[in-house]
């Protein structure tokens, strides 16, 4: 895919959720052009088995449950124990679609899971970070409702409502991180990346129905793309240096669900600096952490 970390200084991605679809198709691509990959995943065997199967040397997989801020912490603490240096952190792991279920710490799973725990374990890699921050959200982001009154989900609770919700966060999170490292004089880039319509294991956490049945039976068959596709903007994000921070990459064909990577348009609510600011207020509040960006 054209992946050159020479070129980009590349050496050191951290990868969450690199076991299986996007994120494993991301770090065998990286690893393949000699970049040292770290995946952080729950389970730690199926991390050791693609670790052993990565080209290239050095490397390591640690647990991470992204679900318990906790295991976010503990995750972090390893990686900071083992490098000095990150270029780039891929905050990809996610679910989607499930009944409503609560995190260890108490929020609505979805949004702890793809939002909150790679916002936390940003903000405990980001001085050791030099290169890059790509975080991946969804077309479904332009559906999203930013609800922030009802963390657990409380008042009614709909899975595919919940789902983008999360990942208009995930949105709404790279564009307001650029914003601050941008005030910062920071050269780091903060990138949001999207698949399009990609048939990967993400899929199978959607509870058997009407919408698994659409997804898996209607969907990939006829719209979908293989993870291999699905990934390629991904790493366009991670690796171009056309890719600018502050930018929503994502395939450029009709819908966004296929075709080569573009920069593309945000949803208006994403692109709010007021949004912006609240989700980061609220973030920080849930997750107890304080960025410094520098």
């Amino acid at each position: 895919m054209g992946t050159n970390s020479e070129d980009q200084g590349l050496r050191t991605a951290v990868i969450t959720g690199a076991t299986s679809g996007l994120g494993l198709v991301v770090a065998r691509e990286l690893a393949g052009a000699g970049v040292r990959v770290v995946i952080g995943a729950r389970n730690t065997r199926k991390a050791d088995a693609v670790i052993a199967e990565l080209p290239g040397a050095g490397h390591t997989a640690y647990t991470l449950d992204l679900a318990d801020l906790d295991s976010v912490r503990e995750f972090a603490a390893a990686v900071r124990g083992s490098n000095a240096r990150i270029d780039l952190l891929v905050n990809n792991a996610g679910i989607m679609a499930v009944p409503r279920t609560l995190s260890a710490q108490g929020y609505e799973l979805q949004f702890a899971v793809n939002h909150l725990g790679h916002f936390a374990l940003t903000a405990g890699l980001l001085d050791l970070i030099a290169g890059r921050i790509v975080t991946v959200t969804s077309v479904l982001h332009r559906k999203g409702r930013l609800d922030l009154e009802d963390p657990a989900a409380e008042r009614g609770y709909s899975a595919n409502a919940a789902y983008n919700r999360s990942k208009l966060a995930n949105a709404i999170f790279a564009l307001e991180l650029h914003r601050r490292l941008a005030a910062a004089g920071s050269q780091v880039r903060s990138i949001a990346a999207h698949p399009g319509y990609a048939v990967t294991n993400l899929q199978a956490s959607v509870p058997p129905g009407l919408y698994r049945f659409l997804l898996t039976k209607l969907g990939n068959p006829l719209i979908a793309v293989p993870a291999s596709k699905g990934a390629v903007p991904l790493l366009f994000a991670a690796t171009s240096p056309d890719a600018r921070s502050g930018e929503l990459i994502g395939p450029g064909g009709p819908g966004e669900m296929r075709g080569a990577p573009s920069s593309l348009r945000f949803a208006p609510a994403a692109a709010d600096p007021a949004a912006g600011q609240r989700l980061w207020q609220v973030s920080e509040e849930m997750t107890g952490v304080r960025f410094t960006a520098s």
